[in-house]
C-alpha cells in the first residue's frame, strides 16, 4: 500500500487512476510515499523519511525545494505539455487583445451613457479611437521551443503569422512537432529585431531572469508588443516601462500583474491564467499521477526535473531500484555486492543527470531487505526500493 499525501486540491480524473487496494490518498497523511500539489510552498516543510516523490500537476517547481529533495534521493517530477494548449490560447488572445485595442474599447462602452440612439451616434463616432490591426502577415518571435513554444509558434502559423522561433536547446521531439514554416533565429537580438509580436516560454533560471532587458527591449521595432505567459521574472519591469515610454513597445500583455507596472495604460496584465482550465488542471493531474505510478511501482522515471529518465520492461522476480551520487565505480560497487550476496542479475540499466543516477536492476530470484541494506550501505547511494 502506497501513502499519497496532497497539498493542493488534485482534479479527481488524476486521483480516480490511483486504484485504491493499492494507494491510501489524503491530505493528513502521515510518512507518506509520495506528495501531489499544485502550487502549495514546500520549501519551509519538513520532510518526512517516508518520501520517495514529489509531483507537480503543473510545469513550474520553484514552490518546490528540488536540491533539498535531490540530496535525499526523492524523484521530483512536472508534468510540462499538459498545460500547453491552454497557454498557447491565452497567448493567441493576448495578441489579439493588444492588437485591437479589446480592453480599452470594452472600457469604453462600459462608460458610455444615454439612450439607444445617442449611443448608437457616439459609438459609431468614435470608434476610430479603437481600430487596431490583424494579426496576419504579422511576424511573432517565439523564444523558447518547448511544449508550450512549439504550440503557440504553430498556432500562429495557422492564423496566418510569420514565425521566428528561437531555442538552441530545443529536442529532436519538439522540433519534429514544430512547422516547417517557423525560421530559426541565429540569436534573441535577431529575433527582436525582426519581431512585431514577441512571446517568451523559457523557465526561471538564474541564466534567464531578466532575460529580456532594456538593452534588448531596445531592439524591438516601434510598436511591437511583448507577451510574457512564462515567469514574471523573465522579463525586466523597468526595461518594460522604458520600452512603453518611448512607444518601442505598443502593449505589454502578462500573466503576472506588479505593482511597478500597475495603471500603466499599456500594461495587459491577466492575474495568472495561463493554466487556469478545468481541461488544463485534469491533464496535469492525470499526467502527475501515471508518472508517481510508474515510479512507484516500477521506478521508471519520465518527465523529473532533478532525475534522468530511465525506463527497463519488468523481467525476473524481483527489481532493485536505485538513486546514487554520479560518481565513478558506482555500477561496479553495485554489481559486486549483489554477486557477495549470491544475487543473479538478468538485466541492469544506469542513466545519469548532473549530480545524480538511477540505476534499474531486476533479478532472477527475490530479495529481501538484507539485500537491500547491504546496497543502501555503499557510500554514495541515496535510495534503494525492492520492487
Amino acid at each position: 500500500m502506497f501513502k499519497i499525501r496532497t497539498l493542493n486540491n488534485i482534479s479527481p480524473k488524476g486521483l480516480e487512476r490511483l486504484p485504491r487496494e493499492r494507494y491510501e490518498v489524503g491530505v493528513d497523511l502521515a510518512q507518506p510515499d509520495a506528495i501531489l500539489l499544485r502550487s502549495h510552498d514546500m520549501h519551509d516543510m519538513a520532510l518526512p523519511a517516508s518520501l520517495k516523490a514529489v509531483a507537480r500537476a503543473g510545469a513550474g517547481v520553484n514552490n518546490i525545494p528540488v536540491s533539498r529533495l535531490s540530496e535525499q534521493g526523492v524523484a521530483v517530477f512536472n508534468t510540462p505539455g499538459a498545460n500547453a494548449n491552454a497557454v498557447k490560447e491565452l497567448v493567441i488572445a493576448g495578441m489579439l487583445l493588444a492588437a485591437r485595442n479589446l480592453c480599452q474599447a470594452w472600457h469604453y462602452v462600459q462608460g458610455v451613457q444615454g439612450d439607444a440612439e445617442t449611443l448608437q451616434r457616439r459609438i459609431e463616432a468614435d470608434k476610430k479611437r479603437f481600430a487596431g490591426y490583424e494579426l496576419a502577415g504579422r511576424t511573432l518571435g517565439v523564444i523558447g521551443l518547448g511544449a508550450i513554444g512549439v504550440q503557440v509558434a504553430n498556432g500562429a502559423r495557422a492564423l496566418g503569422m510569420h514565425v521566428i522561433g528561437f531555442d538552441p536547446s530545443i529536442t529532436v521531439e519538439r522540433a519534429w512537432q514544430l512547422s516547417s514554416g517557423v525560421v530559426q533565429a541565429a540569436s534573441i537580438e535577431q529575433l527582436m529585431r525582426g519581431a512585431d509580436f514577441v512571446s517568451v516560454h523559457v523557465p526561471l533560471l538564474e541564466t534567464t531572469r531578466n532575460l529580456l532587458d532594456a538593452e534588448r527591449l531596445r531592439l524591438l521595432p516601434a510598436g511591437a508588443v511583448l507577451l510574457n505567459f512564462a515567469r514574471d521574472g523573465i522579463v525586466e519591469h523597468s526595461a518594460v516601462l522604458e520600452a512603453l515610454g518611448a512607444q518601442r513597445l505598443r502593449a505589454y500583455v502578462c500573466d503576472f500583474p506588479d505593482p511597478e507596472l500597475a495603471g500603466h495604460a499599456g500594461v495587459l496584465a491577466l492575474p495568472h491564467l495561463g493554466a487556469s482550465t478545468g481541461e488544463a488542471e485534469e491533464n496535469c493531474a492525470v499526467m502527475a499521477v501515471e508518472q508517481l505510478r510508474d515510479y512507484l511501482e516500477n521506478g521508471n522515471v519520465r518527465m523529473s526535473v532533478n532525475l534522468p529518465q530511465i525506463s527497463l520492461e519488468r523481467s525476473g522476480t524481483a527489481r532493485l531500484a536505485i538513486i546514487n551520487r554520479n560518481v565513478p565505480d558506482m555500477l561496479g560497487q553495485i554489481s559486486h555486492q549483489l554477486g557477495q550476496i549470491g544475487v543473479n542479475i538478468l538485466h541492469m540499466v544506469n542513466e545519469s543527470r548532473g549530480a545524480l543516477a538511477c540505476t534499474l536492476v531486476d533479478t532472477d530470484a527475490q530479495v529481501d531487505e538484507t539485500v537491500r541494506d547491504t546496497i543502501a550501505a555503499i557510500d554514495g547511494v541515496l535510495n534503494v526500493r525492492v520492487l
